[in-house]
């Protein structure tokens, strides 16, 4: 199957969903999901892996063993692309879409931490999360309250200091261009312009 866009009837389906999040309903709509949801995100990651690299698209079920919320679906379906650390994913806004490092070990931290306070690579991340910034792109990840134990508080990267991990995204809601074909090209258009962000992490943190 050729990716010709994502339907609006995606958003509606999850919509419909986050109002009757049920096996029922499930159960009654699964084709709208199947041909409307998984059909055209199936299409559209194999279109973009000879890019972006092998995906993992993501079980619509949630793990409710350890969670209060006991809804049993997810109300977005993703795709993660791990080998050039960029995600997608659309539910009832629209599309999302980010990169960027989600989970870092112990390790990678310190790694992150040492580009960050390092007098070349650290500026080089700055000038790359304030040019993100400048193009609607929102710098996210989990951060300390306070700047970590053996830097300066008042250290002038001491926000990007505070981060655990690092990431760029963006919603984009529903554009003109969901439904078509030009969704492709969009996306990746996109994940370029945050391509900066996860060549520094590449090259500074790396994987353990």
């Amino acid at each position: 199957m050729s990716f010709v866009g994502i339907p609006l009837a995606a958003l509606d389906f999850y919509e419909d969903l986050e109002n009757d999040n049920s096996k029922a309903f499930w159960a009654e709509h699964k084709p709208v999901y199947d041909e409307h949801v998984k059909a055209p995100l199936l299409a559209l990651a194999e279109e973009l892996g000879p890019r972006f690299g092998t995906f993992k698209f993501f079980r619509p079920y949630r793990d409710v063993r350890f969670s209060k919320d006991k809804t049993p679906y997810k109300t977005h379906q993703g795709a993660w692309f791990g080998e050039t650390s960029n995600y997608l994913h659309v539910g009832a806004p629209g599309l999302f879409l980010a990169a960027g490092y989600w989970q870092m070990s112990s390790t990678q931290v310190a790694r992150l931490r040492r580009g960050v306070d390092d007098d070349i690579a650290g500026p080089q991340l700055a000038k790359v999360v304030a040019s993100l910034r400048r193009k609607g792109y929102e710098i996210g990840g989990e951060q300390l309250t306070r700047v970590p134990s053996g830097f300066d508080r008042e250290h002038p990267r001491a926000e990007l200091l505070r981060h655990k991990t690092l990431t760029a995204s963006k919603d984009l809601g529903a554009p003109d261009w969901l439904s078509t074909p030009q969704a492709r090209s969009e996306i990746a258009k996109a994940w370029r312009a945050m391509a900066p962000l996860v060549t520094w992490l590449d090259t500074h943190v790396g994987h353990d």
